[in-house]
C-alpha cells in the first residue's frame, strides 16, 4: 500500500451507512411541543434544562420552530431560538433542512417516530448530534432504554448522550 493510499484511508475514517428515516410523517400530527428527553447536544444546548422544541406548519409548507430551554439549571436564564424547517421533497416528510442562519440548512432526520406520535428520534448522518424527544417531559425507563438502544444501533457514541432535566 502506498503512503498516499494510507493517508487517504486514515482521513476517510469509518464509513457510516445513511440513516433510514420514518417512511411517512403526517406533518400536522407531528406539529406541537416535543420535550427533549436526551441529546447529544449542539454547542448552544450543552447546559439545557426544560428543553422544548415546538413546531408549527406554516401556509408556505415550512416549519416555524421555537426551541426554548433554561441555561445552566432548571431555573436558569431562558433561551429561545427560532430556526425554520424546510421539508425535503419526496422524503415522506421525514427529512428536513433546519435553518438557524441563512443560507445554511442543517440536516434533520426523523429516524424514529412511534405510531401515536408521542416519541421521536431526530438524527443526522454525521452521527454528531441526536435528540430523543417525547410529548411529555418524562418517559418510562423501558421506553428510555428502547430509544437509547435505537440511537446506539444507529452508530452514535453513547458516552456523549446527556439526559435533559425537566421540572416535574
Amino acid at each position: 500500500m502506498s503512503l498516499l493510499t494510507s493517508i487517504l484511508s486514515a482521513c476517510a475514517g469509518k464509513q457510516l451507512t445513511p440513516i433510514t428515516t420514518a417512511t411517512q410523517v403526517d406533518l400536522p400530527k407531528f406539529m406541537g411541543d416535543w420535550y427533549v428527553i436526551a441529546a447529544i447536544p449542539t454547542a448552544i444546548e450543552t447546559e439545557s434544562y426544560n428543553a422544548i422544541e415546538s413546531y408549527k406548519l406554516d401556509d408556505d409548507g415550512t416549519i416555524a420552530t421555537t426551541f426554548t430551554f433554561n441555561k445552566g439549571s432548571l431555573n436558569g436564564q431562558k433561551k429561545t431560538y427560532e430556526p425554520r424547517g424546510f421539508v425535503t421533497k419526496d422524503s415522506g416528510n421525514a427529512q428536513w433542512g433546519m435553518q438557524f442562519i441563512w443560507p445554511i440548512k442543517a440536516e434533520y432526520l426523523i429516524a424514529y417516530l412511534d405510531e401515536n406520535y408521542t416519541q421521536t428520534v431526530i438524527a443526522r448522518n454525521a452521527r454528531d448530534y441526536v435528540w430523543i424527544m417525547a410529548r411529555s417531559p418524562k418517559i418510562s425507563e423501558d421506553d428510555y432504554k428502547k430509544l437509547t438502544g435505537f440511537v446506539s444501533d444507529l452508530g452514535y457514541d453513547m458516552s456523549k448522550l446527556r439526559k435533559v432535566p425537566h421540572h416535574n
